[in-house]
């Protein structure tokens, strides 16, 4: 694999951007491999997303915050470099289903997701010969109404200790207080089985049954204190009809389930992702 570094940009729209900044990297000997821009007219903003080789860049990271310094200043940017070389450090949280977390194990195993999960979190005890499979940290924290607080402090605890850098609810079926929202901010991926903004909340797959839908969907979203409510990374759907019962609604959307979650994971540590306005821009 080579190595790369890519740069998110964001700032309001104005000539001469993209020329500023290819020019401040072609001047360090960078090798652009790709380059992508959305502008959304309606709030005059500009993104951007370039990656490129490192392997006769002349710049270190501490240098290159430095430098780019005076471009961002001049266009306003908010701005984020990574490199493809420092692995995210995951963290799954998951409860009594486990088809999503068995999923991302295995693609992790496989090579398929690029990142180092540190450790499995769950409020159920049934995954942990799953995860002892695959030779990474299993911690089980029993939640309850009464415990919730004293649980979150634990489940801190350990991402703090492990310096986590992405949290990945795998099916975790307990809403997280805002304290603990707050202290990840756009570092929280959940997976909800529905096509949001249908049927937040609890037992999507029956709520369409009841419903009638033609369509089910899953929704992969960065996490917020608004239920269900956060920007949304992926999503697809998957048709359905008068003849599937809710076992059937929720065998096709355990697999849109899967799917949709490591598409989000796989662009968000792919450094792919622009928040703004409560919704994303994914560079593919």
């Amino acid at each position: 694999m080579k190595k790369t570094a890519t740069l998110l940009v964001s700032c309001p729209d104005k000539k001469g951007i993209i020329q500023a900044v290819t020019k401040f990297l072609l001047s360090h000997n960078a090798n652009i491999l790709h380059a992508n821009q959305h502008l959304d007219t309606e709030n005059n903003l500009f993104l951007m997303r370039l990656e490129w080789d490192v392997a006769d860049f002349s710049l270190c990271e501490n240098e290159f915050h430095s430098n780019f310094e005076e471009v961002a200043k001049k266009y306003g940017m908010d701005w984020r470099l990574k490199s493809n070389q420092i692995k995210n450090r995951v963290a799954i949280m998951v409860s009594h289903y486990d088809h999503c977390l068995a999923d991302l194990l295995h693609k992790h195993k496989n090579g398929d997701l690029d990142c180092e999960i540190s450790v499995v979190l769950s409020n159920h005890k049934n995954a942990e010969e799953l995860v002892n499979f695959y030779e990474i940290p299993f911690h089980y924290i029993k939640v309850t109404k009464e415990n919730k607080e004293k649980a979150e402090q634990k489940q801190n605890e350990i991402l703090n200790r492990l310096d986590i850098d992405l949290i990945v609810l795998a099916r975790y079926m307990q809403i997280l207080s805002p304290d603990f929202i707050r202290r990840y901010p756009e570092k929280i991926i959940n997976i909800h089985h529905s096509f949001l903004p249908a049927f937040i909340g609890a037992k999507p797959y029956h709520r369409a049954y009841e419903r009638g839908v033609k369509l089910i969907g899953a929704t992969s979203h960065y996490v917020t204190e608004e239920l269900d409510g956060g920007p949304i990374i992926e999503q697809d759907i998957a048709r359905v009809s008068h003849r599937d019962q809710i076992t059937d609604l929720t065998r096709k959307g355990r697999d849109l389930e899967r799917v949709v979650l490591s598409r989000a994971i796989r662009r968000h540590i792919e450094n792919r992702i622009l928040i703004y306005a409560n919704k994303t821009v994914v560079f593919k």
